[in-house]
């Protein structure tokens, strides 16, 4: 028994890219039916309207304006919760993009460089598949995790080494704040009074710094010297609840 076609409309305000883009479904993906082709989001609309697909293939870039293809995909998502969105683009350089189109509901985004748009990441979306991505993108992400992880990683190594708890990291968070230390003393997880954090930051400056470098460091410094350190983590700055 023959598989059921998907049905695919497809995005693209370029016209030679249009044609390449249905010459692939043509000849790679034979398993799709393309039922319609928009180059503006006014020609998508009655389009979607007419004929549900299974698939749209929408390219981030409309008319010049890069917003529209992530309006456009927050809407499908909204108005046809079952249809499955794939980013297809050419915004090779704009990250930012790629998050708005992931948090307006696309399944994956697939950059205009390398194999372009394959059989296989098709046919993972149509499978229920998310966040399928072409290689540029995966090489992007897993560069971005692998620093994440070194960085998390010398960051526990920094915590063991300087022999920093949980209220010295607390501590110094706060500072790095703005907080001073009477408001430090009067958080709801911090069990000491203010003479106790000044001894607490008189031994931080000692763990921290060389014996020589020790004089005249103020809160400001210790809290540069632990982001240095990476005991703090800049991303991560955030207050407790108070």
């Amino acid at each position: 028994m023959e598989n059921r076609k998907f049905k695919v409309i497809i995005v693209e305000d370029v016209k030679l890219e249009l044609k390449g883009t249905e010459e692939i479904f043509r000849h790679e993906i034979p398993d799709a039916e393309v039922i319609g082709a928009a180059m503006t989001e006014q020609e998508f609309w009655p389009l979607i309207e007419a004929s549900i697909p299974d698939l749209v293939l929408l390219d981030l870039g409309l008319g010049g304006s890069t917003t529209i293809g992530v309006d456009i995909c927050r809407n499908i998502f909204k108005r046809y919760p079952g249809v499955h969105v794939l980013i297809f683009t050419g915004e090779v350089l704009n990250e930012k993009l790629w998050v708005d189109a992931l948090d307006a509901g696309a399944d994956g985004i697939i950059l205009k460089t390398g194999e372009l748009l394959t059989k296989t990441d098709v046919q993972a979306v149509m499978d229920g598949k998310k966040l399928v991505f072409n290689y540029p993108i995966l090489q992007k992400i897993v560069e971005r995790f692998r620093n994440s992880v070194l960085n998390e990683n010398k960051r526990v190594e920094a915590a063991i080494n300087y022999d920093i708890d949980e209220y010295d990291e607390r501590f110094l968070r706060h500072l790095a704040l703005g907080y001073t230390k009477e408001m430090i003393a009067n958080l709801r997880g911090m069990p000491f009074g203010v003479k106790s954090l000044e001894k607490r930051q008189n031994e931080l400056v000692s763990r921290l710094f060389g014996a020589d470098e020790r004089v005249g460091v103020n809160a400001t410094r210790l809290v540069v010297r632990a982001l240095e350190l990476r005991i703090l983590d800049i991303d991560n700055l955030e207050p407790d609840d108070e």
